[in-house]
């Protein structure tokens, strides 16, 4: 792929296909990390002389404007971490058409299109809606890693449109930090995969298993592999399609499974949680959390690792008595001398609950994408970018 270093962009018109899909209620944001990733890039194109014309998705509107989901919060945000002015274009089809009424450059403006899925041509990948989006500007810098495993028309059709399409500084360096750990990682390599759910993730676990030298699972995933080996795992939450499958994987010799559990017969805010042994598991325990033991042995080898990898929490972390499994890793992951990666929403969620002072050396801006990229499947943006 070219990146944005590897072109020149002055005085010239740059599209940056930015990810501002940020948490925002009655037009607050409350967590801001994704614009202050693109800031950079923001930068970089403004002391060149550059007009910067952003585009972002937020949420799933599904093609119909919907209020609650527009993108004007951000503009005012973006002017507030770049100290000028951002104009916000609430309709993208005025301001396509106003592009061949006068196409001239404004050096240092900075502009943002209204949500890209109020239009249905973008989740469908349309060719006449990217091409609308390819051609705004001379040079197409992707920087939304987390939008790169979809194909929509802002990261596939838009990007084959361009004169010049090149991935952003935020995306290359998402692009080469994975690719490192995933192929000449520093030993040993320790992965960490929790969450609720094995559906979306067994492949990961597979691909993990070859080049992890240990692979710790905890949460919702956990539990369907204890039943597949053949413990009780009471009415906590498992996939029973996939028990078959998971006894396979389940033999992984670099696998290792909690020693011990935290459960409670019903998930509330107002419940306690209770330690169990594996075979102590009753049929009207839930499993919450990683026991003790298991926190400590997760821990040493976290403590160990030249890298480690880790997303998803090892419970319920959510409600505080449930969550002091996930609160052990997060301390062990940012205070581990290795090679520190994490990803996905609920790990950076767990690490703002949990982590004071965090230093992890890379915070990934994808969920699913961090993943995916992880499984090692192709990316529509990649296959764009490289082809360019």
């Amino acid at each position: 792929m070219l990146t944005l270093g590897e072109v020149s962009i002055d005085n010239k018109r740059v599209v940056v296909r930015a990810d501002f899909n940020v948490p925002i209620s009655d037009g607050t944001i409350s967590n801001d990390e994704r614009l202050k990733a693109t800031i950079p890039t923001i930068n970089y194109c403004q002391e060149r002389g550059a007009e910067i014309v952003l585009l972002s998705h937020l949420g799933r509107p599904n093609g119909q404007v919907k209020p609650e989901l527009s993108l004007r919060p951000v503009a005012r945000r973006l002017e507030v971490l770049i100290g000028q002015p951002v104009e916000f274009i609430e309709n993208p089809n005025d301001y396509f058409q106003s592009l061949h009424n006068t196409n001239a450059i404004i050096p240092g403006k900075t502009s943002l299109l209204e949500n890209l899925r109020f239009i249905a041509g973008e989740e469908a990948n349309s060719k006449e809606f990217g091409e609308k989006l390819g051609t705004i500007g001379d040079v197409y810098v992707f920087e939304a890693f987390a939008t790169a495993h979809r194909a929509h028309a802002s990261t596939d059709e838009a990007i084959k449109a361009a004169p010049v399409s090149v991935a952003g500084l935020l995306f290359a360096d998402e692009i080469e930090t994975l690719s490192r750990v995933m192929q000449t990682p520093a030993r040993p390599l320790v992965a960490i995969v929790g969450g609720a759910k094995v559906s979306g993730k067994l492949e990961v676990l597979e691909q993990l298993a070859k080049i992890a030298d240990t692979l710790l699972v905890g949460g919702g995933i956990a539990n369907t592999l204890l039943l597949a080996k053949g413990c009780s795992v009471g009415r906590s939450l498992v996939e029973k399609e996939l028990v078959s499958t998971a006894q396979r994987f389940a033999t992984q010799p670099s696998l290792e499974l909690p020693v011990d559990v935290m459960v409670c017969d019903e998930i509330t805010p107002n419940k306690n949680a209770l330690f169990r042994l594996l075979d102590q598991i009753s049929q009207s325990d839930t499993i919450v959390d990683i026991g003790p033991e298991t926190g400590r042995r997760f821990a040493k080898f976290i403590n160990e690792a030249g890298t480690v990898l880790w997303n998803g929490p090892m419970g319920v972390f959510e409600i505080d008595q449930f969550g002091e499994g996930t609160r052990a890793v997060a301390n062990a992951v940012s205070s581990c001398g290795g090679f520190s990666v994490v990803g996905g929403g609920e790990t950076l969620a767990a690490i703002s609950k949990y982590s004071t002072a965090p230093t992890f050396d890379y915070i990934s801006t994808g969920g699913g994408a961090f993943l995916e990229f992880i499984e090692g499947r192709k990316f529509p943006a990649i296959e764009a970018l490289s082809a360019k």
